[in-house]
């Protein structure tokens, strides 16, 4: 009997330093060091704690960072105030905005200026990322696609399954899959049959939150799979666990490569949010002359 295939693990970690790295380079040929801000309104332990390696991963590279730690309670009148002073300032290349439910989305983030959009969500940028110009882009598609390309960096033709259809990850990843000639089917909560759509898939990738949605058998012998689900999950003891929307052992033994989680997709989005900060400066000393 042939031994079971065990796939490659795609150690997200090891790739974000790659990037890192380059970022720094282009960093020291900078006139001036890039900085950006995050907003986060709320009091979600997790989300402070996520917020806080980013500060940290930017005063490691040379970036300034700085959070802004609002209330639930915020009006959207002086949110969108502080978004236009920051806006304004000239040490601000980038603008995060993770928000709760109740703040609309949509009309915030039209209020951030496309230029320091670095979670690439303004319609201007999502417009010119369908359109395939240039644009900022949301940093864990991008930092997906990365991880995707070190294991298969010729995607022409390829099938791609994106699992979920949000603004933030599955619209934008399918975008980008489209711009690097594979074929790509999206599916969503409406989707009929998605298992049988997953088992074709050279490409897979799962954006949806659902701990152990795709099952081995999901799963066509030899993909490339893309965890990008992140949701804890409560222990009897009282701590908790993180996991993936992939389940991981089934997967590993019928996958070519697949991403863990933790330690896949996240530091790649971290790394792509200082890619996307330095690219913002860069444009704007671009501008400024």
């Amino acid at each position: 009997m042939a031994a079971a295939t065990i796939a490659e693990t795609i150690d997200g970690h090891k790739h974000a330093q790659i990037l890192l790295d380059a970022v720094a380079v282009e960093l020291a040929h900078l006139a001036q060091a890039p900085g950006f801000a995050v907003i986060l309104v709320g009091d979600d332990p997790a989300s402070h704690i996520y917020v806080q390696s980013k500060i940290k991963m930017a005063e490691r590279l040379g970036l300034h960072g700085e959070a802004e730690i609002l209330p639930d309670s915020i009006t959207e009148a002086d949110l969108l105030s502080i978004i236009a002073a920051l806006n304004a300032r000239d040490d601000i290349d980038g603008i995060q905005l993770p928000l709760p439910v109740h703040i609309n989305t949509l009309r915030i983030m039209a209020a951030v200026d496309p230029a320091k959009d670095v979670d690439g969500l303004h319609a201007l940028n999502a417009g010119r990322l369908v359109h395939g110009a240039d644009a900022l882009i949301p940093c864990t598609p991008l930092g997906c696609l990365k991880l995707i390309k070190s294991m298969v960096p010729d995607l022409t033709g390829c099938h791609a399954v994106v699992i979920g259809s949000s603004n933030i990850v599955g619209k934008p990843m399918a975008a980008l899959l489209l711009e690097e000639r594979a074929t790509v089917t999206q599916t969503h909560v409406h989707t009929r049959d998605t298992q049988f759509i997953c088992r074709s898939a050279d490409i897979l990738v799962s954006a949806v939150g659902k701990p152990g949605l795709v099952r081995g058998g999901w799963i066509k012998p030899r993909a490339v799979v893309i965890d990008v689900g992140t949701t804890r999950v409560a222990r009897p003891d009282g701590g908790y666990d993180v996991r993936g929307d992939v389940a991981f052992e089934e997967a590993m033994r019928v996958a070519g490569a697949i991403t863990p989680v933790p330690r896949g997709v996240g530091p790649m989005t971290i790394a792509c949010l200082m890619e996307n900060t330095v690219k913002a400066a860069k444009a704007r000393l671009a501008r400024n002359g």
